[in-house]
């Protein structure tokens, strides 16, 4: 694909009403700014801006790599930048509190290519060096995103599933998190049901190879043209 010099605009969506395999809102082309975010309770948990890399109205597929600046919540970036955890492990405590902070957090060491499709209830994630090599596969569980006129909201509901880059093998991560995150209420029991859910299939897709695992994905690396993106302005409050 040929980058764009500048972000490319987002199209409207094709959609019918009510049809639910059909995203509600842009369909965003190639090289445009998208930007993924996390709203709780009214408030912005976190802000990244990606670029397009393919849209079909119901998949989107969106690229990430080090040096884009994302708004991060300061108990995360804390954690990242000391090396200890338990500024992270408070966060939860923060989001259900309601008294989180956001401050900006440069993206280091990884290239992401991440894949939404519409009404699942979790993401996929392909982490590679900034060279190209695979280093693991992250299924993402969180609520089903919903499109924006800047990208896309949607919240993390804390447990991922770790695969290795060719798919061999797989291992849950972060369950006691997820299991906090159900004690403070951050995570509903209608979320629990449809995350139960989700973990269910998606282990099948991936023992299956069927779905999202039925080809490898393509090696990628960004385009040294491209721009880095950068939030617009506003990503920060939850109401654009």
């Amino acid at each position: 694909m040929t980058a764009a010099s500048t972000p490319a605009a987002s199209t409207p969506a094709a959609s019918t009403p009510g049809d639910p395999a059909v995203a509600q809102g842009p369909v965003f082309t190639p090289g445009a700014t998208v930007v993924r975010r996390d709203i709780h309770a009214g408030r912005v948990w976190s802000a990244q801006p990606h670029r397009a890399l393919a849209d079909t109205g119901t998949v989107l597929h969106l690229g990430y790599w080090p040096g884009i600046t994302a708004l991060a919540p300061t108990t995360w970036t804390t954690a990242l930048r000391t090396g200890d955890d338990t500024a992270r492990k408070h966060g939860l405590a923060d989001l259900a509190a309601d008294t989180w902070e956001l401050e900006p957090w440069a993206w280091r060491d990884t290239v992401l290519q991440s894949r939404f499709e519409t009404g699942e209830w979790f993401s996929l994630h392909w982490f590679r060096t900034p060279a190209g090599e695979p280093l693991r596969v992250y299924v993402n569980f969180e609520r089903p995103a919903v499109r924006t006129r800047i990208g896309i909201d949607t919240l993390d509901l804390l447990v991922d599933l770790v695969a290795a880059p060719d798919l061999s093998s797989a291992t849950w991560k972060d369950v006691g998190e997820y299991e906090h995150g159900r004690r403070l209420g951050l995570v509903t029991d209608a979320d629990h049901h449809h995350v139960e859910l989700a973990r269910e299939r998606a282990l099948g897709l991936l023992q299956d190879r069927t779905g999202p695992f039925a080809d490898p994905w393509p090696a990628w690396t960004p385009d040294e043209t491209w721009p880095t993106p950068v939030l617009p302005a506003g990503a920060d409050r939850a109401v654009l």
